[in-house]
């Protein structure tokens, strides 16, 4: 396996309008479960080892911070700080740990961690997450975002659709993904279910509350993971997934030749529907704040 230097993608921060709304969505809803709470800012966990998955921030708008990423060790974090030309300094957010942020040309605030705590993780529950995913990236110039994760992040190529640039730092397919837009911003996060059955329960669960699948159930090209689509409750799009396609340096990458439906499918399946135009606006709405 290639040596990453990047080993996972940590976390997520969102800005939110209505912490509290956030709170009861993210937690009774969504499935994760509350770390800590500071003033204006909440970080919730999964069922992993991760400190935290998701830190929400009170904000007058919707919209991501940041995108943290762990490494593989401290020197690569500090190696990889000077690529970015940022400096490294201990972290007082929970997990605390040496950290690293970038901003880089297209807008997008990148951190490195090293040496955050690990908790001890619960018991795996079918419904709840686990750690993320990935995250999916708006870019309106793919090629050069692929150039700074790869050549200077460390990350590689998986598969290239004709929207969409799957990459990896380890066995999982992938952790980003960049997709063609005509704007920079987040498309959308993904959290990791134990199996197909959570993401069905937790999908069910999610609609019980009054939260309709927005695109799903189904199987990805790419990764082969299973999905279900849905809005938080100010637009932002978030995903419950589960069986990432783990892979080796001997997989061979697709171009957009070979990642091709029949008419009318989007999934492996044959199950989900094509995106509602409400979908697609609401995955361009995202952008970055400071």
């Amino acid at each position: 396996m290639i040596d990453f230097p990047l080993s996972g993608l940590r976390s997520v921060d969102l800005v939110v309008p209505d912490l509290a709304r956030a709170e009861a969505f993210y937690t009774a809803t969504w499935g994760l479960a509350v770390a800590a709470r500071e003033g204006g800012s909440l970080w919730l966990r999964g069922t992993g080892d991760d400190p935290h998955l998701l830190a929400l921030h009170a904000g007058p708008a919707p919209g991501i911070r940041s995108v943290t990423f762990r490494a593989a060790d401290e020197a690569a974090l500090r190696r990889l700080a000077g690529t970015l030309g940022a400096g490294v300094v201990p972290w007082t957010e929970p997990g605390g740990g040496l950290g690293a942020t970038a901003t880089t040309p297209q807008g997008f605030v990148l951190r490195l961690v090293h040496g955050d705590a690990r908790r001890a993780a619960d018991p795996p529950r079918a419904d709840r997450p686990e750690r993320l995913a990935h995250v999916n990236l708006n870019c309106r110039d793919v090629e050069a975002v692929r150039r700074l994760f790869e050549e200077g992040l460390g990350f590689a190529l998986s598969d290239r659709s004709k929207l969409m640039a799957f990459e990896r730092s380890g066995a999982d397919h992938h952790i980003v993904v960049l997709a063609d837009a005509p704007v920079d911003g987040l498309n959308h996060v993904a959290f990791l279910l134990p199996s197909w059955e959570g993401v069905m329960r937790a999908a069910g669960r999610l609609v019980d509350a009054g939260h309709p699948i927005a695109w799903g159930p189904g199987r990805h090209g790419p990764g082969d993971n299973v999905f279900a689509y849905f809005l938080d409750p100010f637009g932002i799009v978030v995903e419950h997934t589960a069986e990432v396609l783990q892979v080796d340096d001997s997989y061979r990458v697709r171009g957009p030749d070979e990642w091709v439906w029949p008419p009318g499918r989007t999934d492996h399946w044959g199950l989900a529907p094509p995106k509602t135009e409400a979908v697609k606006a609401a995955q361009l709405a995202i952008g970055f704040v400071p």
